[in-house]
C-alpha cells in the first residue's frame, strides 16, 4: 500500500522534478560566469605576457623578425 495515493503523489514528483531542473540550471549559469571571467583573466595574462616579451626582446636590441622566427622553432 502505498504512502500516498497515486493522485496525490504525482504534484510532489512533478513538484521535486521542477526543483531539481531549477537547481541544474542556476548551476550552468554560475558556472558559465565562472568560465567567461577565467576566459577574461586568461586574455589579460597572455597580453601581459605579450607586452612583457616584446618589452625583453627591445631592451636585448634583438629584432622583432629574429624574436618571432625563435618562438616559431621553439613550438615547432
Amino acid at each position: 500500500m502505498p504512502a500516498l495515493p497515486l493522485d496525490e503523489a504525482g504534484k510532489y514528483v512533478a513538484g521535486a522534478y521542477v526543483v531539481f531542473v531549477a537547481l541544474l540550471l542556476i548551476y550552468v549559469a554560475i558556472m558559465a560566469v565562472r568560465i567567461d571571467r577565467m576566459r577574461e583573466e586568461l586574455s589579460d595574462l597572455a597580453d601581459l605576457a605579450e607586452r612583457k616579451a616584446r618589452s625583453t626582446q627591445h631592451a636585448a636590441g634583438r629584432p622583432q623578425a629574429e624574436a618571432d622566427e625563435r618562438s616559431r622553432e621553439v613550438v615547432g
